[in-house]
């Protein structure tokens, strides 16, 4: 994909779903109603591990509703998240439960005429239970003597034994780590401790379904993959998959919480089958926010490097904690030391990784699939070591970081390309000037000033790091990565896209509607995006990866180059000149596309004029549908520099200034990337200072899962506009629609780590658990003798 000039590209235009959005018109699933709808309320559990004895639905029954128990759905065994291809994937859940093993666990559901009937309904089941010990610490659930949460899942076809609750394990050796450690001049090391975070989405999971007279169904779901939602369906309910259509529907953002199919979903099309009419299902937010969580759990790491700086080797070990079901916990052991191999050059590594279940909300992708985890530890150590050796922590980075024509793991060693474009040298540059760092006092010098006393102290901060766009690679794997598009041309020179692709609300169906729009010279505002729904798109695995623009676009730019490629030879025909001899460019003056011989000026047709033509003479409609699988994976990059003052009485970390800088490539949107920065801030700045979601010793989450004890990062938190400073790359991603890659994923992945090294510079405390909590300040200090 060579560099051209852009017409569309690159410019700032209305949002096509603006005027929808913000005048309460856009059509949500929580919307969506239907003739003759039930509205459907699942039954949770009260405890989180518990054998079920008895479940007595006859007074629910008896209020003219219809229920389903465990009894009532197919046993099947299934993974929600359909990535991972079907011989290595983990299976363990089932529509409802058949054992309590989390809070809020699904045992029945109901569907009647008013959502007040229902809620009535389900508190009128009676369920007996036998609670067990709770299981939520890791490292407590691997003892021998602790309870069982699961006795068999399958994995692939195979039925196997669960022991010890450990989900799965991978062990990765590179190279040679004890003889690089004896080698080593220097080490460093740190245990790391993160918390499975709530998502804290706007839309909690919701879902329609209608069943059909032919025994199919047709779903109005909240989700990032319409077709993986479909698979699952015809697969748990044995429905044809022609029999099952699946609309794509506005989200209220999701952060990775719907990559997998969500629990609601085959819950509600049980009920809409078992009673013949079609039913609405919407989780609480508190049902929501036990439901799904990142990934938490431990990270130890230890660095070998010489005197110098450079890099030797790693060695590391994982212990996640993935809660109640396996979501691809073995492609998350994977990508966590491809995360941190992909950072910088480490020639040996010695990696360790487990995923223990746990009696908590199961854990899942939340921007990033363990990246804001890895990127955490790794930049933290790397600051380390820079203290340590007397080094620029800017001029560590770049000694070691993976950059142009390395070879880089991306999401792991079977996602594996060349860096073709490398953007980082200008963002640490220009992100070190827009900050200050020249004047950033160091964390050993502030220790001999007087500015040590201060109560309130001020440090400077950095971060980088990069998120893959897909999960391309040359070969195939583990992994499933490719999507499909259709672009078709109107008779008034307007066209229609077709794809499957889910916008989560960052603007990634713009995009597709620029590169189609560029790609044939059609304006902005002519090119639609079409609704979609599974049984008239092709497949598209799922919108994750930060793959929205590279590999969804790419997958539309295919399709529009396929269309222009058929569109002059079209033309060619019309003109009577050869198709070598054709171009095709926006013409400004006309609002169209136009087709033109260089040589012979007069030999035109508009986009309108070509197509009526076929329409007229009953020739054809010009269309191309294509699918496309990424090779490449390309890393999108991006530097976080904080500024943040730490008042030493309260704890309070304030942000003063942060300069932020991103490598996507050809920006698409501008104003909609910058958004995608400030919100990946927001996010990082809350994992990083706030966001906490712990449980007590029964399983149950300490905020009960109510927004008053679920704090985020809010306006109040972000810097003024004054001290926000955001920027992007000059790079052109060859392998890109037009040059461009992701940008998603990766605005949040190191701004927790640059935020932990600015309040380790202003107060000389470094920090290995994240949140880092007023009330953690305090205790650090106190624990230095620096408060009574």
């Amino acid at each position: 994909m060579t560099e051209r000039e852009l017409q569309i590209i690159g410019r700032d235009f209305p949002r096509k779903d603006a005027v929808a959005r913000v005048t309460g018109k856009e059509r949500y699933t929580v919307d969506i109603s239907l003739p003759r709808m039930l509205h459907g309320r699942i039954l949770s559990s009260p405890y989180a591990h518990a054998n079920i004895l008895s479940i007595d639905t006859s007074m629910a029954e008896a209020m003219g509703v219809t229920v389903i128990t465990f009894a009532d759905v197919p046993q099947k065994r299934y993974n929600e998240r359909i990535i991972t291809i079907p011989p290595v994937l983990h299976k363990d859940h089932t529509v409802l439960a058949d054992k309590v093993r989390r809070m809020g666990e699904a045992i029945a559901a109901v569907a009647a005429e008013t959502e007040e009937l229902a809620e009535r309904a389900v508190r009128a089941i009676k369920v007996e239970y036998e609670v067990l010990p709770a299981l939520v610490d890791a490292q407590e659930a691997m003892k021998p003597d602790a309870p069982a949460i699961y006795d068999t899942v399958m994995f692939g076809e195979t039925e196997i034994a669960i022991k010890n609750n450990i989900a799965c394990t991978r062990d990765i050796d590179e190279g040679d780590y004890e003889t690089a450690l004896a080698q080593a001049d220097v080490t460093v090391e740190g245990s790391f401790k993160l918390e499975k975070i709530y998502h804290a989405q706007m839309e909690t999971k919701s879902c329609v379904c209608r069943p059909e007279p032919d025994g199919g169904l047709t779903v109005w779901p909240t989700t990032q993959s319409i077709h993986n939602v479909r698979i699952l369906l015809g697969e748990i309910f044995d429905i044809p998959l022609s029999k099952v259509n699946v609309h794509r529907v506005p989200i209220g953002g999701t952060f990775g919480s719907s990559i997998q199919m969500n629990a609601p979903i085959p819950i509600c099309a049980a009920l809409a089958l078992k009673s013949g009419r079609p039913v609405k299902l919407t989780l609480t937010r508190e049902e929501d926010a036990h439901d799904h969580t990142r990934y938490g759990g431990t990270i130890d790491i230890k660095l070998a490097a010489k005197s110098d700086g450079t890099l030797l080797g790693a060695d590391m070990k994982v212990v996640a904690d993935i809660g109640v079901h396996n979501i691809q916990a073995y492609s998350f052991l994977g990508v966590s030391i491809g995360w941190l191999v992909s950072l910088y050059k480490i020639p040996n590594i010695r990696y360790r990784g487990t995923a223990v279940y746990t009696n908590k909300a199961l854990s899942c992708a939340m921007q990033g699939f363990g990246n804001p985890q890895v990127t955490f530890a790794a930049e933290s150590l790397m600051d380390e070591l820079a203290d340590k050796l007397n080094i620029d922590p800017i001029d560590l980075r770049m000694k070691n970081y993976i950059g142009l024509g390395d070879t880089f793991w991306g999401q792991g060693p079977q996602v594996k390309s060349v860096v073709l474009s490398d953007g980082v040298p200008e963002l640490m540059r220009k992100g070190a000037e827009l900050i200050g760092w020249s004047k950033r006092i160091t964390t050993e010098a502030r220790r001999l000033t007087k500015s040590n006393s201060d109560r309130v102290r001020r440090g400077i901060g950095v971060g980088r790091g990069f998120h893959t766009s897909s999960a391309g690679a040359p070969q195939p794997g583990d992994v499933i990565d490719f999507s499909g598009a259709m672009v078709k041309l109107n008779i008034d020179g307007s066209v229609d896209v077709i794809t499957a692709l889910m916008d989560h609300g960052g603007g990634t169906l713009e995009a597709l509607a620029k590169i189609v729009g560029e790609e044939l010279g059609v304006p902005f505002d002519l090119v639609n995006m079409a609704p979609a729904e599974t049984c008239s798109t092709v497949y598209d695995c799922v919108t994750h990866a930060t793959r929205g623009v590279y590999a969804g676009g790419g997958a539309a730019y295919k399709a529009a180059h396929s269309l222009r490629k058929e569109i002059i030879e079209t033309a060619a025909k019309f003109l009577n000149v050869y198709p070598d001899a054709l171009d095709l460019k926006l013409d400004d003056e006309k609002g169209q596309g136009v087709v033109y011989c260089r040589s012979i000026p007069e030999k035109q047709m508009t986009l309108k004029e070509i197509a009526t033509r076929c329409w007229s003479e009953s020739w054809k409609t010009i269309a191309a549908v294509e699918s496309y699988r990424p090779t490449n994976c390309p890393p999108a990059y991006v530097t976080v520099f904080v500024e943040v003052e730490v008042d030493t009485w309260t704890g309070v970390v304030t942000t003063k200034n942060v300069a932020m800088g991103s490598d996507c490539g050809t920006v698409m949107n501008p104003a909609m990337a910058i958004g995608q920065l400030e919100g990946g801030l927001s996010k990082g700045a809350g994992y990083a200072l706030f966001e906490t979601n712990g449980w007590d010793a029964e399983g149950q989450l300490l905020s009960r899962g109510s927004w008053m004890d679920m704090k985020v990062a809010g306006i109040g938190e972000m810097p003024s506009n004054d001290g926000l400073h955001m920027h992007f790359a000059d790079s052109y991603e060859p392998t890109g629609p037009f040059g461009a890659k992701g940008i998603g994923e990766a605005a949040m992945n190191p701004v927790a780590a640059a935020y932990a090294n600015a309040i380790t510079n202003a107060i000389g405390i470094r920090f290995y658990e994240l949140p880092i909590t007023p009330e953690r300040i305090l205790k650090a200090l106190e624990k230095g003798g620096e408060r009574s």
